[in-house]
């Protein structure tokens, strides 16, 4: 008897060692739990958790948080009024100017807080120039627009309230309550059966779940379990917008009329004549570089041509210079449709670029295009949820920035370029700030393995007034932008900043006319040769 009890446990313990082995070392690619239980359980807070949670504290510090009553109680663009500070007799090229705005709202009430969003720019038709403005919030209802007056010429000035302080301060705190502007689809198929069910980033359910992990950047993502189907055979992701959802009460949707968005601020002022005078000196700018010193604006159109202010930028504009800029470069490419844009001007300008079919359906699929005789390769990928797909699409090939940053090797013909902002404006933000801060590590650890490797990092741009304003809206964009801008400081990365552009070249559009891809292009390739 004691013989047999001494088999049975052994047995026993054999078994549970297996057991430990197998849920210790093996990694299941989902994992199946009960949203209820794992509710219950509490983890101590992350390092990564805490640098999150502290940029989304200091961001929301220096958003206003307001409320009204009225209409009548929110900024009016067409009351307030803009006036020059210490305007001078002659203004010469290179020279500052500053404009305070003063805001009131339509009852003719002077403005005593901050938080109006806005954007500025200066002008001149003529010689198709212009450059953007930077706003310096006073939070006492006036602002400060700094210029630089970069081109001699008549100069016009535009001040565009894009939306008053009680709207961007009702779409952030709106932004930052759940999920509601995108619901998520997943497609399993196993054996002959399939189902769609529901996913997203925070499923509030009760029954059952597929948990689809990124442990190391503490991403995680949900589908509801199938009824007699495995997690292992999700094999289709769709996403859509949910148009009808709204985290804004009806006085703050009636701020998103058309007629109140981008609204002009009148000024006591019209023009100004900038002179070539004697004593500018046009100094030598140096080759665009890697961690230079970034201020806004960085530079300016002119001739519907992009000049940056701290180095010097060359034309790339026909298929032989870009030819001898990229040859002997690996170029990966990530982002968005706007980068897609980089990747549809080198294909359109480049006949010796020759695609690689990959079998991708969808236009978002991985493109590759190669040229053997230089030695050209370059792959554009999308940088992976969130990102909007209205149809079903495979993505299991998909990694996010970082981890694409952690497969390469890196050296002095390596190149990564990514761009994220647009689709992540349609969820909380700390979504945005924990992807951006594993970027900047993994972007640490490649540099520091491969100093010799280019990493460029392409703001997000301006985009179009449609029926999705409220969930992407410019205000996330900017708030977004500004993150980025600060996150980089002091890194040995390049800046292709869009956002500034676009604002100077007053485009509206999602995705930016040709003028403005060719003169980002021209950008990009003056740091890489």
């Amino acid at each position: 008897m004691k013989q047999r009890h001494l088999l049975v446990f052994s047995f026993l313990l054999v078994a549970m060692t297996i057991f430990w082995v197998h849920h210790r070392f093996v990694k299941s690619p989902t994992i199946i739990y009960l949203k209820s239980d794992c509710d219950k359980m509490t983890k101590e807070e992350t390092e990564l958790q805490k640098e999150v949670k502290k940029i989304f504290n200091k961001v929301n510090s220096s958003i206003p948080k307001i409320s009204f009553t009225h209409f009548n109680n929110t900024t009016s663009a067409k009351n307030s009024k803009a006036t020059i500070i210490n305007p001078k007799d002659k203004y010469c090229v290179g020279d500052s100017l500053t404009v305070q705005v003063d805001m009131f709202d339509h009852l003719g009430k002077r403005k005593t807080y901050g938080g109006d969003f806005m954007t500025a720019r200066i002008y001149s038709p003529d010689v198709k120039a212009s450059a953007s403005g930077r706003v310096e919030d006073l939070r006492n209802g006036s602002y400060h627009i700094h210029y630089t007056l970069f081109w001699q010429g008549t100069v016009q000035f535009s001040i565009l309230m894009v939306h008053p302080s009680e709207l961007t301060s009702a779409l952030w705190q709106g932004r930052n309550k759940g999920h509601g502007y995108v619901a998520y689809t997943g497609s399993f198929v196993y054996k002959g059966n399939e189902a769609k069910v529901k996913c997203g980033f925070d499923l509030n359910q009760t029954h059952e779940l597929c948990e689809y992990s990124n442990l190391k950047e503490e991403e995680h993502f949900y589908c509801e379990k199938p009824v007699n189907i495995p997690c292992g055979s999700l094999r289709q992701m769709m996403s859509v917008f949910v148009k009808s959802h709204s985290y804004l009460s009806e006085a703050e949707k009636y701020l998103l009329n058309r007629s109140n968005i981008r609204v002009e601020i009148p000024k006591n002022f019209e023009k100004i004549s900038v002179s070539l005078c004697n004593g500018n000196i046009t100094e030598e700018k140096k080759k665009c570089s890697s961690g230079l010193n970034y201020t806004f604006p960085s530079g300016y159109f002119y001739q519907n041509m992009w000049n940056l202010r701290y180095c010097s930028i060359k034309r790339y504009r026909n298929m032989d210079s870009i030819n001898e800029c990229l040859k002997g470069k690996i170029v990966y490419m990530t982002g968005d449709s706007t980068m897609f844009q980089w990747m549809t001007y080198l294909n359109n300008h480049v006949n010796s670029l020759k695609a690689f079919n990959l079998y991708n359906e969808n236009w978002p699929m991985t493109r590759l295009f190669v040229d053997l005789e230089r030695n050209i390769k370059i792959e554009w990928r999308k940088h992976t949820n969130p990102f909007m797909m209205l149809v079903f699409h495979t993505f299991k090939e998909e990694y996010t920035i970082p981890d694409q940053i952690d497969h390469i090797g890196g050296n002095q013909n390596t190149v990564y370029i990514f761009t994220l902002g647009m689709h992540f404006r349609l969820f909380p933000l700390e979504h945005y700030i924990r992807r951006v801060v594993n970027i900047r590590r993994a972007i640490e650890q490649l540099l520091l393995r491969s100093p010799e490797t280019k990493v460029v990092v392409k703001m997000e741009n301006t985009s179009e007034i449609d029926d999705k304003i409220e969930m992407m809206n410019d205000f996330h964009g900017y708030v977004q932008y500004s993150i980025l801008t600060n996150m980089f400081q002091g890194l040995n990365v390049a800046v292709v900043d869009a956002w500034d552009m676009t604002v100077a070249f007053a485009s509206e559009n999602t995705h930016p006319s040709q003028d403005v891809i060719a003169s980002e292009m021209d950008w990009l390739l003056s740091y890489l040769c």
